[in-house]
């Protein structure tokens, strides 16, 4: 009669790499499993609140860029009409880095960033196509809607720039004071978060866009007025961050059992 073979010992790398097998099947043949409600869980992690502030804040950054294109003069200083949209995108940055976390708002700002120049690549593209003669506004379709690459390039840099730098501050503040002194005061974080990312968006696009072109007076003056312009949307748009739920999850590992 053969012996029985001697009970072999389990590798903890099989263990692992057989759990994880176990794990995927179940969660394809056992709808109750736990990691088929993890997906559901995660499915859902993106809910109608953050949907909402992620397309209003990819509405106000293009919406902004076309808008800046008309110099306005408001209270007899000239503004161009996208300083007024434009600032709003901070707070909403803030308001989608509450309800999906630090990481999907870095994400959202590489996306932003790329949607812009998208959008200026197709209007240069339109803006080059023959106009149908009987509609006569080819030549003030392409003057006024053909990007200046320099100020593309500087707007674009200046937003990556600035709201990442927004994100890590918003993110520290939100750490380090508000989960400890409670939700009521969330917008110290905007406030300081936005004290720091706005002036910075301003300086690289002003000199970005126009250093060497205007005179540095005048780039100076251009700062000045856009900065207060948007640190007075900012204070507006501040109770915005008590309209989205928290989910502390995204950014804090949960414990485990």
């Amino acid at each position: 009669m053969p012996k029985p073979s001697p009970l072999r010992s389990v590798d903890p790398a099989e263990a692992r790499a057989a759990s994880e097998d176990l794990s995927f099947h179940e969660a394809i043949l056992m709808p109750g499993s736990p990691s088929k409600r993890a997906s559901r869980d995660l499915a859902s992690a993106v809910g109608p609140a953050a949907i909402i502030v992620i397309s209003f804040y990819i509405a106000a950054q293009l919406i902004s860029q076309i808008a800046s294109l008309k110099i306005g003069v408001v209270f007899s200083l000239a503004v161009d009409m996208g300083t007024f949209i434009y600032p709003l995108t901070f707070t909403l940055r803030d308001m989608v880095h509450k309800t999906i976390g630090k990481r999907g708002a870095q994400t959202l700002i590489f996306c932003a960033g790329g949607a812009n120049l998208l959008m200026a690549l197709y209007l240069l593209w339109a803006a080059q196509v023959p106009s149908d003669p009987s509609w006569g506004l080819g030549e003030q379709y392409s003057a006024i809607l053909s990007p200046v690459w320099r100020i593309v390039l500087a707007s674009i840099v200046a937003e990556i720039v600035s709201e990442l730098l927004d994100t890590e501050i918003f993110h520290r503040v939100r750490e380090a004071y508000l989960r400890k002194s409670g939700p009521r005061r969330q917008w110290l974080a905007v406030l300081a978060s936005n004290s720091v990312s706005v002036p910075v968006d301003n300086l690289v696009f002003c000199f970005g866009a126009f250093a060497f072109v205007l005179p540095f007076d005048v780039i100076w003056q251009i700062f000045a007025i856009n900065l207060a312009t948007k640190f007075a949307m900012t204070l507006i748009s501040l109770p915005g961050i008590y309209l989205v739920p928290d989910k502390k999850s995204n950014d804090v590992p949960e414990q485990q059992a």
